[in-house]
């Protein structure tokens, strides 16, 4: 194969691959798009069908006589499209026809109509074998008896530039003008109505205590396990790791009679003591010790320096990829904490309430809002994801350099 043909089929190949990838990457994604923007939209337009991604806004225009903005619709005038404002909705209106002339229709207030004959002795006519009632419709300064085709709704519009200027359209067929705009006050009411700050705040200060107990007693627990020898080390690692097939349900009974005993029901408490041990952290960071050579460890022995010394300056910094993957997990596993808490944390507690809890109790108080719902979940699920971003590099060097040897 010539150079020149070789480094076109490797564009072609490259380039199909990242379309894949990008097209992949953007349906991933779309979900997270989708409920940031309607975050940033008002109410009724989270219901327009079909739903649109991006917000938008109503525009209203300031008419002569009228005190408040009317909006505007875009409507069918003389055969041009033309922006009307609607003054009027939900109008009744008659489809009238000449029985003579059944192809030829005319548009009609029924307050502009009369029975032909009176209400009393209104006229009929035979139309395809049935007996229809006549209108006296006016057409051109002339009364013509008509049948009554159908009837519709329909909205009274005038022309902003000129109100004496009116039509009239069936508002569901006309298309509202609309812009482009956002609505990030969302996120203060979400705030306000749900003292999300509150919760916010618990959320960061468990997540941060959380992460700190498990990274350092997973350092100290899986040093011991990994370098220091001690009678019943390794059936106490095995015993230790078997509690990982332990099924949190199974758990939660006792955990939950141990913190009635101590007093730490509805307390904050109860959300970071019991979970700042952690077996797998353990796990990770013994196997993660092992991989570094104890010649290393021997030589800052023989130069003086004490185990603490040893750990903090050589086996922690050398371990880093390990411990920025078990603090992620860690920090996902706290921040979207649910079940635990529910249990734990009275719901009418607010002042104790996580992001979880407070988003539960939203999705009722807010159920005919799903702008307000969709803020309230943003604020949950972009920390995360700031988070997995930034500590992403680390997790992949983890995952391809520790825990592979025993």
């Amino acid at each position: 194969m010539k150079p020149k043909s070789y480094r076109r089929l490797r564009f072609i190949r490259a380039t199909l691959i990242y379309a894949v990838l990008i097209s992949v990457a953007l349906f991933m994604l779309f979900p997270f798009i989708y409920m940031l923007t309607t975050s940033l939209k008002e109410p009724k337009d989270t219901f327009v069908y079909p739903p649109r991604l991006l917000p938008r806004q109503d525009v209203a225009a300031s008419i002569e006589g009228q005190p408040d903005p009317l909006p505007l619709y875009e409507v069918q005038v003389d055969g041009q499209t033309r922006q009307y404002a609607l003054v009027e909705s939900n109008i009744r209106v008659g489809i009238y026809a000449d029985p003579s002339k059944p192809a030829q229709t005319y548009e009609r207030r029924l307050t502009d109509v009369s029975p032909t004959g009176g209400a009393e002795n209104q006229q009929t006519v035979m139309v395809e074998g049935q007996a229809k009632k006549l209108w006296n419709v006016e057409v051109d300064g002339q009364i013509i008896p008509m049948t009554e085709v159908r009837q519709t709704a329909v909205g009274r519009f005038v022309d902003p530039q000129n109100p004496q200027a009116e039509v009239y359209r069936n508002v569901r067929l006309s298309q509202p003008v609309q812009n482009l705009t956002a609505h990030p006050e969302n996120y203060q009411e979400v705030v306000e109505l749900q003292n999300m700050d509150r919760s916010l705040t618990n959320t960061m200060l468990v997540t941060f205590l959380v992460v700190v107990g498990q990274l350092t007693t997973s350092i100290l627990g899986g040093y011991a396990f990994a370098r220091l020898k001690f009678p019943g080390r390794n059936a106490l690692f095995v015993i230790y790791l078997g509690t990982i097939m332990i099924p949190f349900v199974v758990l939660i009974t006792p955990l939950y009679q141990l913190m009635v005993a101590i007093g730490w029901v509805d307390r904050v408490a109860s959300l970071i003591i019991p979970w700042m041990f952690t077996a797998y952290g353990t796990f990770l960071m013994r196997q993660a010790f092992i991989t570094i050579p104890k010649e290393i460890e021997e030589a800052a022995l023989i130069d003086g320096a004490s185990r603490w010394q040893i750990l903090l300056r050589i086996f922690v910094p050398a371990t880093v990829p390990s411990l920025a993957t078990l603090a992620t997990f860690t920090f996902l596993y706290a921040w979207n904490s649910f079940f635990w808490p529910l249990v734990i944390i009275n719901t009418g507690n607010e002042a104790n309430h996580v992001l979880t809890l407070s988003l539960n109790v939203l999705r009722g108080r807010a159920s005919d809002t799903p702008n307000l719902i969709l803020a309230g979940a943003a604020i949950s699920i972009i920390p995360p994801v700031l988070l997995y971003i930034l500590a992403q590099r680390f997790f992949v060097e983890s995952a391809t350099s520790s825990g592979v040897k025993g």
